[in-house]
């Protein structure tokens, strides 16, 4: 099965994002299971995480770990997303 473009994943996050209450987060392994609803959703979380860091550069997202923002290239663990 194909990866999905980064710009799908971008979108992926979003609209989970945009169906949340201001200032709540996602994890990434929802936009992975949105992706890919029936399959093997586990096999494109370092992608999302991936996509996650650069739109976090970006400013359009925030990485975070428990309740504090973090620098995506350093999370080790759960992470969640969130708007910045």
């Amino acid at each position: 099965m194909a990866v999905p473009s980064d710009a799908r994943i971008a979108d992926a996050i979003d609209r989970l994002l945009d169906g949340r209450a201001d200032g709540t987060t996602i994890c990434p392994s929802e936009a992975a299971r949105a992706l890919r609803p029936d399959g093997d959703w586990r096999a494109l979380m370092d992608d999302v995480r991936r996509v996650a860091a650069d739109e976090a550069a970006a400013g359009r997202l925030e990485v975070r770990q428990g309740g504090e923002r973090v620098d995506p290239a350093g999370a080790r663990g759960p992470i969640r997303l969130a708007r910045p």
